[in-house]
């Protein structure tokens, strides 16, 4: 009796273990297929759903932050090559709220290989990792400008950059793959241009421009006063 009780008691146990070992594979299994549904959101697929963190709520404060990242950016790079800055803004109104805006500047320019990820992959740039405080917003708002004009005109950035006048011109139409936040080139080829080195980046955009605070006109006043180079 002793004997069948204690066999009855080991097979208990195994049928527990073998309960145990199943449900643990049905679980294993379910959750092979959730991960299969699932998959990664990219930076740029976030910020593409969520622009107006980053300065993009509306079209009279998307042209003011496409202008001033722009601005920011060539102060920097200026500052950085120890070039007395020359910056050119240039807004055109192509539309009822469709503008174009050109930015160009006497920096140092960008090599090749950088342009396409410097403009069109979300947080990248050397600012983005240094702990030195920059004018822009860490290496987001120059690629995010792109995304933005990309989602509401659906064009493409127009660079042009050069180093010096040993080396050509590059120039290169950008928009962003926002799954896999990469650069999409739609043209590249050398150019002809005048400047010895600098850059000039041209997006068109869904905007708005008004005078007053807050505006274009006021940010350059003010960027203009106290970089008095």
């Amino acid at each position: 009796a002793t004997t069948l009780l204690h066999n009855t008691e080991v097979l208990h146990q195994n049928a527990t273990l073998i309960n145990l070992f199943f449900s643990f594979r049905r679980m294993q299994k379910t959750a092979e297929e959730l991960a299969k549904k699932q998959r990664e959101i990219s930076i740029a697929e976030f910020f593409e759903k969520n622009r107006h963190l980053l300065g993009f709520d509306n079209p009279r404060k998307s042209l003011l932050t496409t202008v001033k990242e722009a601005v920011d950016n060539s102060l920097d790079a200026c500052e950085e090559a120890r070039v007395l800055p020359e910056v050119s803004v240039e807004i055109i109104q192509l539309s009822e709220f469709k503008y174009r805006v050109i930015i160009e500047d006497n920096g140092p320019g960008i090599v090749k290989k950088q342009i396409p990820n410097i403009f069109a992959k979300l947080l990248y740039g050397s600012k983005f990792h240094t702990l030195k405080q920059a004018r822009g917003q860490q290496g987001i708002g120059i690629s995010a400008a792109v995304l933005y004009a990309q989602l509401t005109t659906g064009k493409p950035a127009k660079i042009t950059s050069r180093v010096s006048k040993k080396e050509p011109a590059y120039y290169y139409e950008l928009t962003i793959d926002t799954q896999n936040n990469k650069p999409i080139i739609a043209k590249e080829e050398t150019v002809e241009w005048a400047k010895e080195h600098g850059t000039k980046v041209e997006i068109d955009l869904e905007a708005e421009y008004l005078k007053g605070s807050q505006s274009v006109d006021e940010y350059l006043k003010q960027t203009a006063v106290i970089n008095p180079h």
